[in-house]
């Protein structure tokens, strides 16, 4: 979110409130209860109390921070979150919110689209590792005597989760770019125990796109099913299904013939925290998760969203949010496309600055916008590699001035050496440096980010510039 937006949010914001007073107004007055009032003058304490603890915080917001996959929420999103928690909706039951249980199904419609599914079942869940769960028990669901395949480089959720589910986990190597291994995988799917297999369109260590195109071929040849995490990358199938940015479109025409499919709204989607989304192209899907509840169903709905769900209580808040959001601005090229064309731009002109730097070296070409490289001014060796990265990483983030603030990726030697085979193996592993291009304002920011980046990768002690910007409160 852009500085410039939050004078934005004092015009929007007042709003959601008359919005609530006025649709409140027609059901008559009342006479309110004393019970939960506090004073304006301990409330002015209180609050000013929590806006102390918040300035315990990165900026997320600016360029200047290329670490984690964090950025505020679009203001839409804001507004539309607001608004709809002052009626405090739970999409759980069609009666627990009317209105924003129909704004999560037109939503969910829309993610659909974006992936080019005819047909689905799905809904908003709290997160992407929500989601994954109940994927993943339809999977056990479907195959209980067979297990789940999942890449070395996915998310931990998916081993996590085949041990809450009681379902043997199956872990695939990767390759020399972080997809998962065809040969392995087909070994595994030779002995007939494996169901599911999961592929991540866009991991969240280095951003690798799996081929799952060639997957779901080879899946299929074992009778296999498919489940895709694109908890992180999803939104790129706006460009990927077009061909857009560079970007191969067969692993993302491919999904819409899987059997389930992840997405994390508050990750590209500019969706406050929680708000993950699990699609099934079969709607049948659904009947995995029949149960009856004596008190909560009981208006005359086609669909309560809770009857095809694991999870109860749901905010109807996050389902206006991005019902909101996605009427401004739509999953089209033109749309949200515009954002992520921006990001991978962003990482792709980095990419380029870092193979020509001194002191600093590219640790993978990014498939989407998250960008590894790693410093070279204590060797060429994973011990060095590793110390420096750390230093490089505490140097940015304490700053007085002109701060930068990193996150960090553990690789493997073995990964090094598919990678890098010149980098000596003196150790098992190493940290490499990892920035994650998630808000389109990198574009412009990337010569700054490098600059400062290569100076404080460079040997000997690094003094801030005094004309730098000072940290954003």
């Amino acid at each position: 979110m852009d500085l410039r937006d939050l004078h934005d949010l004092r015009d929007w914001l007042p709003r959601a409130v008359e919005v609530a007073e006025r649709w409140g107004g027609q059901f008559g007055p009342y006479r309110p209860h004393p019970a939960h009032r506090v004073g304006s003058e301990a409330f002015t304490e209180a609050f000013d109390r929590l806006a102390k603890r918040m300035d315990d915080n990165y900026p997320f917001f600016h360029p200047r921070y290329a670490g984690q996959m964090v950025k505020p929420p679009h203001p839409a999103a804001v507004v539309g979150y607001l608004t709809a928690m002052l009626f405090n909706p739970n999409n759980h039951a069609a009666e627990g919110g009317p209105a924003t249980t129909e704004m999560e199904k037109e939503a969910v419609a829309d993610l659909a689209a974006m992936f080019g599914l005819p047909a689905h079942v799905g809904h908003l869940t709290t997160s992407g590792t929500m989601a994954n769960l109940e994927a993943l028990y339809v999977a056990r669901q479907l195959h209980p005597d067979r297990g789940i395949a999942y890449s070395a480089e996915c998310h931990y959720t998916h081993e996590r989760m085949c041990h809450v589910l009681g379902v043997a986990g199956h872990r695939i190597p990767a390759d020399g770019h972080g997809r998962i291994d065809l040969g392995a995988l087909e070994e595994a799917l030779r002995g007939g125990r494996i169901g599911t297999v999961v592929v991540t369109t866009g991991t969240t260590g280095l951003g690798t796109v799996d081929p799952v195109h060639e997957v779901l071929a080879l899946a299929r040849r074992y009778g296999a099913r498919v489940h895709v995490d694109a908890a992180y990358g999803g939104f790129y199938a706006v460009l990927g299904r077009a061909g857009l940015g560079g970007l191969d479109p067969e692993p993302w025409r491919a999904i819409a013939a899987c059997d389930s499919v992840v997405v994390d709204p508050h990750k590209h989607g500019l969706q406050p925290y929680g708000c993950g989304a699990v699609l099934f192209p079969d709607p049948r899907a659904g009947r995995h998760f029949a149960h009856d509840s004596p008190y909560t169903y009981f208006t005359d709905s086609d669909l309560h969203l809770g009857e095809i769900s694991l999870e109860c209580s749901r905010a109807g808040a996050a389902a206006a949010a991005l019902w909101l959001t996605l009427q401004l601005l739509p999953l089209t090229p033109d749309g949200f496309g515009r954002i992520l064309s921006a990001n991978r731009r962003a990482a792709l002109a980095w990419s380029d600055l870092l193979r020509e730097a001194s002191g600093l070296r590219l640790y993978q070409a990014p498939d989407l916008d998250i960008v590894t490289y790693f410093p070279t001014a204590q060797g060429l060796a994973l011990s060095g590699i590793d110390a420096a990265s750390q230093d490089l990483l505490h140097a940015g983030m304490t700053a007085a001035a002109d701060p930068v603030f990193l996150s960090v990726l553990r690789a493997d030697a073995r990964a090094f050496a598919a990678r890098h085979p010149d980098v000596r193996p003196d150790a098992a592993s190493a940290r490499v440096l990892r920035s994650v291009l998630i808000k389109p304002e990198s574009e412009h920011y990337v010569p700054t980010l490098h600059s400062r980046i290569t100076e404080l990768a460079a040997p000997g002690p690094h003094p801030a510039p005094g004309t730098a910007a000072q940290t954003p409160a």
